[in-house]
């Protein structure tokens, strides 16, 4: 078990960006997309032995050629501004209680992951994620940020389109994130290394759907881009997008009309600040999640 690298590149203070699946792949496809835009190189990996069990067992000529794991690698990119980073895992490796790692297994890949942080001196670490959301499809998502130290406020403050998680008003301060994209930013803590994790909104009634939502990818990696100092095409997810919008909108018209009434004012939600009064009050939002899971469960989680 442990890290295998291929090539020892020479990185100056480099960023870490790293990110696992999760609900809608909103952070994993905003920080692929990245990964990607800038052509970063593989240069190690995770052995998967002692976290995975194999995706596929291949044969050929009757004889078995090799176990398929979920794959868990290490690329990076030097850039004219910022030298990075990124960590992308195909799966994460989950107990069997949840789809998302916990215990033992998800501690000792967190660690895996920063034990590299460390060995090329990275200055920081962000992960990617999503927040499900009481907004409506039509809005351009917000991106919700969580820092593992204080010290990282003031800057997360100045993000466009950012509101830490704690400042979000039915949270009362409080929140939490599932999975190795939350664990990770508390593992880096207790090994003293910064790190900020940054969630694209989805709808509430859009999570639990086989369906990307790469419109939150694009608002997370618009803050990625901005604080890194870095620029690349984004038409792609636009595309997606697009793409997407079609089968989004035949998602909502199946929703029943009495919810999607209360659904209908989450349109004129603004984020201009707390001065602008919402047209739709804490307790409408709490009644439409709850409407909507309830819809949800009824219908065993799935919309045909």
């Amino acid at each position: 078990m442990g890290v295998k690298l291929y090539k020892r590149p020479r990185l100056k203070n480099p960023v870490m960006i790293a990110s696992w699946p999760g609900i809608a792949n909103i952070g994993l496809i905003a920080v692929d997309t990245l990964r990607e835009a800038l052509k970063a190189e593989e240069f190690g990996e995770i052995e998967p032995w002692d976290f995975f069990y194999p995706q596929r067992v291949l044969i050929k000529g009757g004889v078995l050629e090799a176990l398929e794991f979920p794959s868990s690698k290490f690329y990076f990119r030097k850039t004219g501004k910022q030298d990075l980073i990124f960590f992308i895992g195909e799966e994460q490796p989950a107990g069997g209680r949840s789809v998302y790692a916990e215990g033992e297994k998800a501690y000792q890949i967190a660690n895996l992951v920063l034990d590299v942080a460390e060995k090329f001196h990275c200055r920081r670490v962000y992960t990617s994620g999503a927040a499900v959301a009481p907004i409506h499809h039509t809005m351009v998502p917000r991106v919700w940020a969580v820092p593992n130290n204080p010290d990282l406020i003031a800057e997360i403050k100045k993000y466009e389109n950012t509101i830490l998680m704690s400042e979000i008003e039915e949270r009362e301060g409080q929140g939490n994130i599932v999975g190795l994209n939350g664990l990770l930013l508390g593992v880096a803590r207790k090994r003293g290394i910064e790190a900020i994790c940054v969630m694209g909104e989805i709808p509430v009634y859009l999570q639990g759907l086989p369906l990307p939502y790469p419109k939150a990818s694009r608002s997370v990696l618009e803050v990625l881009t901005s604080s890194l100092g870095i620029e690349v095409d984004m038409s792609k997810l636009d595309r997606w997008t697009e793409q997407l919008e079609q089968e989004i909108e035949d998602v909502y018209n199946q929703i029943p009309s009495e919810i999607k009434k209360q659904l209908e004012k989450l349109k004129q939600v603004t984020y201009a600040g707390p001065a602008e009064p919402s047209p739709i009050t804490e307790e409408d939002k709490r009644r439409i999640m709850e409407d909507i899971d309830k819809f949800f469960k009824k219908r065993g989680r799935g919309i045909e």
